[in-house]
């Protein structure tokens, strides 16, 4: 079943953010029972050639791949899924507007995604344009909404055609409502906020949490979307494990 569809149906669905720019890390974590990955070219050091090898490490091992870009420009979303990513998470989606503008970038059509039968996502060629389209039409498309605007505003960015789901910025949330706590009840609030337009506009939510033991109230809230630590993360931790372990 594809991502999209999963999505759509509220399983539960886990993965990480990948912040080493390397195909190998991508790899090695598709061995793994993640459901997927997801690059971090907006806060890592991830160019075009970058996403272009650590796609090609994902669709090798059968993984699907997120690419959270720097930027929601047409450029970035025609890089991604060119180079064969499953979907895109596009930062600071302040408005419905700015959402509709999102899925037009990421979807062939008139003033959308520009057409190429010669990238990878096309099979280099050997793909005819009807069976490249019908397969495009799987690309999710997922708005983080990170900003109090986009709260603000969140009834209507999740009534729009083609957001496959919001995925909660809870860091940015934090820092733009001037806590220094993801547990401010203005940062919960707002959290809350968007599982309920999520519910009420049958959209997915997902979301970053630092504490995986927050998962079952975040599900019974209706997120169904959880990107967990990423590949520092795990290097830090397994550190960390090794010389409790040795020195016990």
């Amino acid at each position: 079943m594809s991502l999209k569809q999963r999505l759509a149906d509220r399983a539960l669905i886990v993965g990480t953010f990948v912040k080493t720019p390397s195909a190998i890390v991508v790899e090695v974590l598709a061995l793994t029972a993640l459901d997927c990955l997801c690059l971090d070219a907006e806060h890592a050091p991830f160019d075009r050639a970058a996403i272009d090898s650590c796609a090609m490490a994902a669709r090798a091992g059968g993984k699907d791949l997120l690419v959270r870009i720097p930027v929601a420009s047409p450029e970035h979303v025609l890089n991604a899924l060119d180079c064969g990513a499953t979907g895109i998470v596009a930062p600071h989606v302040r408005s419905a507007e700015q959402a509709r503008e999102l899925v037009r970038m990421a979807h062939y059509g008139a003033g959308g995604r520009g057409y190429a039968g010669s990238s990878r996502a096309a099979g280099y060629t050997t793909r005819g344009m009807a069976d490249h389209l019908e397969r495009a039409r799987g690309t999710v498309v997922i708005a983080q909404i990170e900003d109090p605007e986009a709260v603000d505003d969140i009834d209507a960015i999740a009534a729009v055609e083609g957001i496959d789901a919001l995925f909660v910025g809870r860091v940015d949330l934090t820092v733009a409502y001037g806590a220094t706590s993801q547990d401010d009840p203005r940062v919960v609030a707002a959290v809350e906020r968007v599982c309920a337009a999520g519910r009420a506009h049958g959209r997915p939510v997902g979301m970053f949490l630092a504490r995986t033991g927050d998962i079952p109230q975040w599900r019974a809230q209706g997120a169904s979307l959880f990107l967990l630590s990423s590949d520092h993360g795990f290097m830090l931790a397994g550190a960390a494990a090794l010389m409790a372990a040795a020195s016990a």
